[in-house]
């Protein structure tokens, strides 16, 4: 086989995995939730963070109206705080080191935010989209 097969062939076996992970449930994190974006006009990757509870049904409520926050679509609410970098790891460091408190409880969470910033940090440098998963 030649580079650009195998690369392929490896490319199409990484993209199932993370597939298949992707559809796994997950524990909310109390502390609230993040939008990841790219800002290409100032080059930075940006993250706001959004206050919730769960409830006792185990959904994500907004806590000044106590309604359940959809995961899909689009939600008017404020962000309490809005972080930015211009590296995944200098987003990082703002969110898990520079911010007390944390305002992320879950290791779970905080990986996911990782790879998240890593993924926004490829697509800002190769100029190509980039969707929050």
């Amino acid at each position: 086989m030649n580079l650009i097969v195998e690369t392929d062939v490896l490319t199409k076996k990484v993209q199932k995995i993370d597939d298949e992970l992707s559809k796994r449930s997950l524990a909310l994190d109390p502390s609230g939730y993040f939008i990841i974006y790219v800002d290409r006009q100032q080059n930075l990757i940006c993250a706001k963070h959004y206050s919730n509870f769960i409830n006792e049904q185990g959904l994500a409520v907004d806590p000044e109206t106590g309604k359940p926050i959809p995961a899909r679509g689009k939600v008017d609410r404020q962000a309490v705080q809005l972080f930015t970098g211009r590296t995944a790891k200098e987003l990082c460091v703002e969110i898990f080191e520079k911010t007390q408190p944390c305002p992320v409880t879950l290791f779970d969470h905080a990986a996911y935010l990782g790879r998240e910033a890593q993924r926004a940090e490829l697509a800002l440098l190769q100029q190509q989209e980039y969707i929050q998963d």
